[in-house]
């Protein structure tokens, strides 16, 4: 089995769980990992470039959201494929995988967005349920547990110092914010807690934001969503579907980032979102062979 050479980007939370992934990987090596910070770990070769790294088929951005739109083009660059776990619904998505379609193609190179539960995984269950009733509304309701994205948007704000922000579910499709923060300034407090409410991230829920000693003691990795679809096939008005999971979320995050590095040395050159990706190209092995014991 030919081996995918993967390098990471960051060495986060997330990152190190990637690692993780793709040492268990049948058909996966580790090139290496790019950390621009200050980071040593003897377990496995940190660098500040790709450029120092031997030849790497696909890069793993585990990154924040925001870096992205900048980063994954310098990789698409050098015809190396990119993953990211791009976690901003809605325009910001289709005006990134816009961007990136152009930059892949130019160089033959595959970006896949999104890759994560969700967006990702999430996405394409969404998409199955509609298909198997198409008349309806789809619920899609997360946590309560910590959000990956919702954090790291909360300790880029100017003084803060660390953060970790909540979603717990309201129900239908609503959701609260719960924020802790550490700042390097109490009496800005008020100032931070406003930036946070007004950020995009939490723009649209109801946010509450404390402010705590110690972060740290308040951090768990745990989160959880449930998807549930009200509607109709032909005329049966009475189908009801729900997918329920709890998870790991950089474990979840880090796993589908992996699958989707593997997908993404089978597709064209261009960009793509998770839904778009044939499931059976996630799986290391013979099509063959998962054909005939999936399905």
């Amino acid at each position: 089995m030919k081996q995918i050479r993967v390098c990471v980007v960051g060495y986060g939370n997330v990152g190190q769980e990637v690692v993780e992934c793709i040492r268990h990987a049948p058909d996966m090596e580790l090139a290496g990992v790019v950390e621009i910070l200050d980071v040593e770990d003897p377990r496995v070769p940190i660098v500040k470039s790709v450029d120092c790294l031997e030849a790497v088929d696909v890069a793993i951005l585990a990154i924040p959201s925001r870096a992205v739109p900048k980063v994954a083009p310098e990789y698409l660059a050098k015809g190396i494929n990119t993953v990211d776990g791009f976690d901003i619904h809605g325009d910001s998505m289709a005006a990134l995988r816009k961007q990136l379609d152009e930059c892949a193609r130019q160089h033959g190179s595959t970006a896949v967005i999104g890759a994560g539960w969700d967006p990702g995984t999430d996405s394409i269950v969404r998409m199955l349920f509609m298909a198997i009733a198409p008349q309806g509304i789809t619920y899609t309701n997360f946590g309560p547990g910590m959000s990956m994205g919702h954090s790291v948007a909360v300790r880029a704000i100017p003084g803060v110092k660390d953060a970790i922000s909540f979603t717990l579910p309201a129900g239908f499709g609503q959701h609260n914010r719960d924020v802790y923060v550490e700042v390097e300034d109490p009496s800005r407090f008020d100032e931070i807690a406003q930036a946070i409410q007004q950020d995009p991230y939490f723009v649209n829920d109801k946010t509450r934001v404390t402010l705590v000693d110690n972060v740290d003691k308040l951090k768990v990795m745990g989160h959880g969503v449930l998807i549930e679809r009200i509607g109709a096939s032909g005329t049966a008005h009475n189908q009801r579907l729900e997918l329920k999971l709890t998870l790991s979320n950089p474990s979840a995050t880090a796993q589908i980032m992996v699958a989707a590095a593997r997908a993404s040395t089978r597709l064209e050159a261009g960009c793509y979102t998770l839904p778009e990706i044939p499931p059976i190209d996630l799986l290391p092995g013979d099509r063959e062979s998962l054909i005939h014991d999936l399905v």
